[in-house]
């Protein structure tokens, strides 16, 4: 890694390091009490549609929790309230944090998929400026080379698919000039033609695309089939202290899932159900029209909920490539607990989809 992203990952490690302080000063003590609340976080994207829905259709409700949602935009700021209990749940991607934040002895798990990679679903994607494209600068991977390349954020699941439509290219990360912008300003970027290419996800790549500003290569499902793109957090607190609760809700979570994959049909939001999912979507999250829910790539969401160790290793070997990793003895198993799913699993029985 260049000492000039270097500096840029720290420099925004420790901005969210002071956001961390100020949002769990707001929200100790004030988590709701007793054997059945539970306290839950979500970033607020398409993804997190396990937990949009066991709230809307009561699904914690039966299970006797009384959960509390929270949105909080990124993953890091939920570690350490999840590392002290102050936070049962949390959601987002596997991120060089948690590593980081394991290694130190925060008490966090891995504990269920909620978005990973499926054949079509490339719901994370390559998109390259038009006329780029047009004019013959971008025929293949190997044109990223010197390319202003936009992702979300470094030393995250989504910098690692960087480094792999990278590599299809024969290049390596040092190849492309990185800048950290959140997904929706990809598009503003690439009008102004102050990027040259992104990975991002939906609805960014329609929007790109159907405004005639980009061109979409290729998804995830091609670049980087294995990943693991993101997943739901317990605290060690409350699978240890509390596991019958955990367990409960691990089972609507479950119950969840399995509906939103009721809807995907032929890589849409076509199912019976669709109109439901489309709904709580456009509740939950910041994609207010249901045209456009209908017109992208859905995440997929394994409906078992067991998530990917082999993606999870590859992102763990790039952040170790990038320097970004304190413990050069830590894995992806050490931040892994797939019992609850699992035990969820073995009483519901594996999902098979509606005819």
């Amino acid at each position: 890694m260049s000492a000039a992203l270097l500096h840029a990952f720290r420099r925004c490690r420790l901005t969210v390091g002071l956001a961390v302080i100020a949002v769990a000063a707001a929200q100790s003590g004030a988590r709701a009490q007793g054997a059945n609340a539970v306290s839950a976080a979500y970033v607020g994207t398409v993804s997190d549609i396990g937990l949009y829905l066991a709230e809307r259709k009561g699904y914690f409700r039966a299970e006797g929790l009384d959960v509390t949602l929270t949105q909080i935009d990124l993953t890091n700021k939920m570690v350490p309230m999840l590392g002290t209990g102050d936070l049962d749940v949390g959601s987002g991607t596997v991120a060089v944090g948690i590593y980081n934040a394991v290694s130190r002895g925060v008490a966090v798990r891995v504990v269920a998929d909620k978005g990973s990679v499926k054949a079509g679903y490339g719901y994370e994607g390559l998109l390259v400026r038009k006329d780029l494209v047009d004019s013959g600068r971008y025929k293949d991977f190997a044109d990223l080379k010197g390319m202003k390349m936009a992702v979300a954020s470094l030393g995250s699941g989504n910098s690692s698919g960087a480094n792999q439509a990278l590599k299809r290219g024969g290049l390596r990360f040092s190849d492309a000039d990185f800048v950290t912008l959140p997904f929706p300003q990809h598009l503003v970027a690439f009008a102004n033609k102050a990027i040259d290419a992104s990975m991002t996800n939906e609805p960014t790549i329609t929007l790109a695309v159907e405004k005639g500003v980009a061109v979409k290569i290729a998804g995830n499902d091609t670049i980087y089939p294995q990943q693991q793109t993101a997943i739901v957090l317990y605290s060690e607190k409350f699978a240890k202290t509390r596991p019958d609760a955990a367990r409960k809700f691990m089972r609507a979570y479950i119950r969840a899932v399995r509906d939103y994959n009721d809807a995907l049909v032929n890589v849409k939001l076509a199912g019976p159900n669709a109109d439901e999912i489309v709904a709580t979507l456009t509740q939950y999250t910041s994609i207010k029209n249901p045209d456009l829910l209908r017109k992208i790539t859905p995440a997929a969401v394994n409906p078992d909920g067991r998530v990917n160790l082999d993606g999870m290793r590859i992102d763990l070997a790039f952040y170790r490539e990038q320097g970004l990793v304190q413990d050069p003895k830590i894995t992806a198993e050490d931040i892994v607990d797939m019992s609850f799913v699992d035990a969820v699993v073995r009483e519901l029985g594996p999902y098979k989809a509606k005819p």
